[in-house]
C-alpha cells in the first residue's frame, strides 16, 4: 500500500472569511476552500486521494502560498497568477481549469464562451460542471464565470464571496478596464 500524500494546511483571515489552503509539499496549491465549508473540503480530498490516501498538517504559510493570496486579497492581483497547483480531476476538467486561469482578473465570461474558449462550444453544461468541481477557488478564478446575460451565477463560496470577489478585482484594474455588475 503506498504511503498517504503528505498535505500541509493553513488557515488565514479574508476580508470574506476565513480561507484555508492546502498543499503539497513541492508548494502545489491542492485545494482552496472557505472554512464555512469544511465537511465539503474533506470531501473532495477523500475523493482525490482516498479515505486513507492523505494527512493533513498544519503549517505556517506553505512555500509563500498564504502570503501570496493575502496579497491578492490586498489589492495585488496579479500575486495569484502564477501560483503552482496540482489537482485530481478529468482530462476535461484539467481543460477548462487552465481556461479559468487565462481569464485576465478584473474580467468575466460566460459558461458559452468559455466552452467556446475550449473549442467545445456546445459543452456549456459540461463546463459549468467543471467550473463548479473547482477545488481551487480564487487561485483559479472560477468566480470570473457568469451566465449568458450577465448575471452572477452560482459559486460554491456564495453568490456575495462571488460579488466582492469581482468588485475587488475591478477595483484594482486600471480604470479603462473596469466592468460593470449586473
Amino acid at each position: 500500500m503506498p504511503e498517504p500524500l503528505k498535505l500541509l494546511t493553513d488557515r488565514f483571515d479574508t476580508p470574506i472569511g476565513e480561507m484555508v489552503i492546502v498543499a503539497d509539499h513541492d508548494g502545489n496549491l491542492r485545494a482552496v476552500d472557505w472554512t464555512d465549508h469544511t465537511d465539503r473540503l474533506q470531501n473532495l480530498l477523500r475523493r482525490h486521494y482516498g479515505r486513507n490516501g492523505f494527512t493533513l498538517e498544519p503549517a505556517n504559510n506553505p512555500s509563500g502560498l498564504t502570503d501570496a493570496i493575502k496579497r491578492y486579497f490586498a489589492g495585488d492581483l496579479t500575486a495569484i497568477a502564477t501560483l503552482p497547483v496540482q489537482t485530481e480531476g478529468t482530462p476535461f476538467q484539467h481543460e477548462v481549469w487552465r481556461a479559468l486561469r487565462e481569464i485576465p482578473h478584473g474580467t468575466t465570461v460566460s459558461y458559452g464562451k468559455l466552452a467556446a474558449q475550449i473549442g467545445r462550444p456546445n459543452a456549456i453544461r459540461a463546463v459549468g460542471l467543471a467550473n463548479g468541481s473547482n477545488p481551487i477557488g480564487v487561485v483559479v478564478p472560477c468566480h470570473r464565470v457568469i451566465g449568458s446575460n450577465g448575471s452572477l451565477t452560482g459559486y460554491g463560496g456564495g453568490i456575495e464571496r462571488k460579488r466582492w470577489l469581482l468588485e475587488h478585482e475591478n477595483k484594482h484594474q486600471p480604470a479603462h478596464l473596469t466592468l460593470k455588475l449586473t
